[in-house]
Formats: C-alpha cells, sequence, structure tokens
C-alpha cells in the first residue's frame, strides 16, 4: 500500500472536508500540454489526480472521455511515454498529490503487471484504477501492485449485489470506487435516488475511504454525496472544460467542486 492515498484522505477530513479526485486525459491536447492541465487541477483544489492512459477501446467512458482518448492517442500517447514524461512531471510540480492511473487491463497487461507496478511506484504513482477488470480476477494483480507499493482501487457498480460490493469493498487498496450510475462516464443532470444507500453500506464495509464517481459535474451535486461519501470523482466535466476552454477553465470547476466537499 502506498500510504499517501489514506493520508490525503485523512488531511481532508481534518479539514472538515470531502476529497475531490480529478481526472484528465494524459496526451490531451498532448503529453506536455496535458501537464498543464493536470496542475491546473491540483492549483483548482484537487486532492488526489487521476491520470487517463489512452486505450483505443474504452468501453466505460462515455464520448467525452472517448474524443480525450482519441486525441491523445493522435498525439502518441502511451503507458510507456505517460510514465516517462507525464507522470514524473506532475509529480515534480504538485509533489504532495498522490497520482492515480486510470486505465485499462490490456495496457497493463501489454507492458507486463510486475514492470508496469514498479515503473509506476519509480515515476510518483501512488495507485491504480482499472475499470474493466473483474473483481475475481483481480487477486493476482492486487499482489503484484501491493509488492511495488501501488494501490489497486477497486470499483463498485450500481448492479454490484450488496454482498459482493461488500466482499470488494473489505479487500481495497487506497479507496473504493463506487460507480454512481449505469453505463458509461459522462455528465448526467440527476444522480439515482438510492445512490446515497448503495454508498452507506459500502462504507460500513470498507476499511479505506470510498468516493463516489461517474456522472458528477456540480458542486451541488459534490454537496448531496458528500453526507454519504469520503469524496467525489470528477473527470468528464473537467475533460470538457479544459477541452473548450484550456486548463483556466478545469481549475476554475475544481475550485467550484471543492465548495461543494466542505463540510
Amino acid at each position: 500500500m502506498s500510504g499517501e492515498i489514506a493520508k490525503t484522505f485523512a488531511r481532508a477530513k481534518a479539514r472538515g472536508e470531502g476529497a475531490l479526485v480529478a481526472y484528465a486525459m494524459a496526451g490531451d491536447p498532448d503529453l506536455p500540454r496535458s501537464v498543464d492541465v493536470f496542475t491546473a487541477l491540483v492549483e483548482g483544489g484537487a486532492d488526489i489526480v487521476e491520470i487517463g492512459v489512452a486505450f483505443s477501446d474504452p468501453i466505460a467512458d462515455g464520448p467525452v472521455i472517448q474524443g480525450a482518448s482519441e486525441r491523445a492517442l493522435k498525439a502518441g500517447s502511451t503507458l510507456k511515454r505517460v510514465l516517462d514524461e507525464v507522470v514524473p512531471e506532475v509529480h515534480k510540480r504538485c509533489p504532495e498529490t498522490p497520482l492515480v492511473i486510470m486505465t485499462y487491463v490490456n495496457v497493463v497487461m501489454a507492458m507486463g503487471e510486475e514492470r508496469f507496478a514498479k515503473l509506476a511506484r519509480e515515476r510518483g504513482v501512488s495507485g491504480a484504477i482499472l475499470p474493466d477488470l473483474p473483481p475475481e480476477e483481480s487477486a493476482g494483480l492486487r499482489a503484484s501492485f501491493d509488492a511495488a507499493g501501488v494501490d489497486l482501487v477497486p470499483l463498485c457498480a450500481p448492479t454490484t449485489p450488496p454482498a459482493r460490493a461488500q466482499a470488494i469493498a473489505k479487500d481495497a487498496r487506497g479507496f473504493v470506487y463506487c460507480v454512481s450510475v449505469a453505463g458509461v462516464t459522462g455528465m448526467r443532470a440527476e444522480l439515482p435516488p438510492d445512490l446515497s444507500q448503495r454508498l452507506d453500506l459500502v462504507r460500513k464495509a470498507s476499511p479505506v475511504p470510498v468516493v463516489a464517481g461517474f456522472g458528477i459535474s456540480t458542486e451541488e451535486q459534490a454537496r448531496t454525496l458528500v453526507a454519504h461519501a469520503d469524496g467525489v470523482v470528477v473527470g468528464s466535466a473537467l475533460v470538457r472544460a479544459a477541452h473548450a476552454d484550456g486548463p483556466g477553465a478545469a481549475k476554475a470547476l475544481c475550485a467550484s467542486i471543492k465548495r461543494g466537499l466542505k463540510r
């Protein structure tokens, strides 16, 4: 376990805040300028940064992040280049902020799970999220990541039965990513009415913090969720803001959502 993620959640809790986990795509619009986007997220108040690594078949992602993935691939983004060129630079600029890689299992397997975990840790990565990794197939990867000191963050879907969600939470590292809505990533006008109950259930079983993600894009949504979660993940709204209006727009949106996370 990396330790940095746990400390970050503890610091947010001590300040009376939920943690903001902010996502952007490495390589969008290109590798150097994506470093500016990640830095802007931290300047806007992000507690943890999720660094997306592009994949040609991003099954969990909606149109905004699919578009970012296509732009990143066109700009020459690969997992190796992200670890060599983006992660060290973000870590240097934001040394207190845990960095979490978000990508797909095939991307990691192509590099080799042990090589990925070792290289990621050396470059300054604290955790990894693989949305297409089935929980029942995660034990081997988790062992490799544990050995390197990288937290393998699990996801709980809205369709996950309660007993299974509790089992996933018990084995969690870093935090549990509770997917708030069925389907792909993207902004939603409304979140499901049973989300707070699901978050409460997972939190009771989890030895690590629980965050809600997928569909969260406003200060008001963050305010609603912070009573039931230790933080929120925001992705598509930030990717869209950075793409349309530059890093400053993503920074401003982070600051707005962060206001909603004050308890």
